[in-house]
């Protein structure tokens, strides 16, 4: 019923509750045994729809620094407590005078974008060299055509510009998943991208991979000091975490979308790990989600090349040494910031 990965405790059961039991955490199910884990392993709770956490554990955690965030099943954010604000203020002062400088959003949103580029283009090449014929053409192809969109990012101070190519190298990368899924899976690749709520099982999957990313992009940032509110790239709206959207760019196709096609063409996801409810949304069953945290603990302690550090690390550190990255160049420390590229 719980699982604990890399020291985030996720619940996925409907009917579970949790409970402060001394110096642990007791997972109740009225039709399961009861589980009790130790609080001091535990740096993080994700509760999913359907889960309930009672207000001893909620202060507890809060005093503890310990975050709880609860998603829906499809895995979209719906809410999250943290303890009081860490981190230097003076960190978040020069986070909000980049913002209002125009010249240096520009430019760190060029940076956001142009690590989504190159990381979208791995993606794409890695597929071509196990493809062939029309197949691997059109990938390579499609990847050829995203980098010629680089340029552009250098040549214009206009954010709508950066928004316009950052939504071109996304059209056209959808248009690949057909060939990003292969023959072999259970799952057809579908026509596009759909949210609130997904439309298909592939982007079920994916909406559910973002939301785990989400969590650990946002508490990154937390855990430096930043603000995910306010960001470069995405536009700044009540309740919309702008600087963990913008964060989450250069991660999305390594992190997320790399697993889930892989999953589905090796069948480790197949049709019976999502269920269709009514109006045609998608989302992951129960059997599906404990699947996928399976493969995305697994992929978490992969090691990436970080071409900025000039070492591997695991994939579980990615979010967090971004930023501190980040938070160098608010600070001055570095002239620009550099986003995450295994090559």
């Amino acid at each position: 019923m719980p699982e604990v990965i890399n020291n985030t405790l996720y619940v996925m059961t409907p009917g579970t509750s949790l409970h402060l039991d001394h110096d642990a955490v007791r997972v109740y199910h009225p039709d399961r045994e009861a589980t009790r884990l130790p609080l001091i392993r535990i740096d993080h709770v994700v509760a999913f729809g359907g889960v309930t956490v009672t207000d001893d554990l909620l202060h507890r955690c809060a005093a503890d620094q310990r975050s709880v965030t609860w998603l829906s099943g499809n895995g979209r954010f719906k809410g999250r407590v943290v303890g009081p604000q860490g981190g230097n203020p003076l960190l978040r002062v020069a986070q909000h005078d980049a913002f209002r400088d125009q010249a240096r959003r520009l430019a760190t949103a060029r940076c956001f974008v142009a690590g989504k580029i190159h990381n979208t283009r791995q993606v794409l090449l890695k597929a071509a060299a196990d493809a062939s014929g029309g197949r691997q053409e059109a990938l390579r192809k499609t990847a050829a055509d995203i980098a010629e969109d680089l340029p552009t990012l250098d040549s214009t101070d206009n954010i709508n510009v950066i928004l316009g190519v950052e939504g071109q190298t996304a059209k056209r990368y959808i248009a690949q998943w057909r060939n990003l899924i292969n023959d072999h899976s259970q799952v057809p690749a579908p026509a596009g991208r759909t949210t609130r709520p997904p439309q298909d099982p592939v982007n079920a999957a994916l909406s559910f991979g973002y939301g785990m990313l989400r969590v650990a992009v946002h508490g990154a940032l937390e855990q430096v000091g930043l603000d995910p509110y306010i960001g470069y790239l995405h536009g700044i709206r009540p309740g919309k975490p702008a600087l963990a959207l913008d964060l989450m760019e250069e991660m999305r196709t390594l992190l997320v979308d790399r697993l889930v096609f892989t999953a589905l063409n090796r069948r480790q996801l197949k049709e019976k790990h999502f269920s269709e409810h009514l109006g045609g949304a998608y989302e992951l069953t129960e059997d599906g989600r404990r699947t996928y945290l399976a493969l995305w603990s697994e992929g978490r302690r992969r090691e990436w090349p970080h071409r900025h550090l000039g070492r591997g690390v695991p994939a579980a550190t990615i979010p967090i040494l971004q930023a501190r990255l980040l938070s160098r160049y608010l600070r001055g420390d570095l002239a620009q910031y550099v986003p995450w590229s295994p090559a």
